[in-house]
């Protein structure tokens, strides 16, 4: 995956990194209306699968309240050089670190939120359930998970030459919409939205916004 994503950093950016992502955008600002419900001044965030840094980790940079410090991850060194000149403005604020994201460890109770879009979908499905386990801990008590996974189930599904891309091989897995909530809640996790959306092209994804630990909190 690492080497595609390196060979197909330009294709992919031309198609996809783009400053205006209207679905991405409408549930981080969710996500922000719910970190401001924590009254909170600053925070930390992990991106999971940040690529060129637009236009999620730049939106979530960008806030002042509360600010925020965003880990971004991916395991594209090409996507993270991209990250790296995008986001230069931002400096201390920003720490990106590379590798795939199923092997990062950080402490318990490390992030006020962690974030994951079109990433955790290339991970196997029971390697999917595993990151979740390990993402509700890295969760601060109250913290928030926000990602995307696949609305239909399957095991597995593989591209040759994705993008056109001599060097695209691309993998892709899903539990579906039923199963793919029920993981995020039986980590522990409060579901708070879930949602079906229509993605560029005919992909349909599960959008799933959660908190850690109990409560009631607005569905926005």
């Amino acid at each position: 995956m690492k080497d595609s994503y390196d060979a197909i950093a330009e294709t992919y950016a031309a198609q996809f990194t783009t400053a205006d992502d209207p679905i991405r955008l409408d549930y981080l600002k969710r996500l922000v209306s719910q970190l401001q419900l924590t009254g909170r001044d600053a925070g930390d965030i992990l991106e999971l699968g940040c690529g060129a840094g637009v236009p999620a980790t730049k939106f979530l940079l960008q806030m002042d309240n509360p600010t925020v410090h965003v880990t971004g991850n991916d395991i594209s060194t090409s996507q993270l050089d991209r990250a790296r000149s995008n986001l230069a403005q931002y400096g201390k604020r920003l720490t990106l670190v590379e590798g795939d994201m199923l092997s990062l460890s950080f402490p318990n109770d490390s992030f006020d939120a962690v974030t994951g879009f079109y990433s955790i979908i290339h991970l196997p499905r029971d390697e999917q359930t595993e990151l979740m386990h390990k993402i509700v801990q890295w969760l601060k008590p109250g913290g928030l998970f926000l990602a995307n996974f696949s609305a239909t189930e399957f095991s597995s599904q593989e591209a040759e030459n994705w993008l056109g891309q001599d060097k695209g091989w691309m993998f892709w897995s899903g539990w579906g919409e039923e199963k793919s909530v029920k993981m995020v809640a039986d980590v522990g996790l409060n579901v708070i939205v879930k949602e079906l959306r229509q993605a560029t092209g005919d992909a349909k994804f599960l959008w799933v916004l959660a908190r850690k630990n109990n409560g009631q909190h607005p569905i926005i």
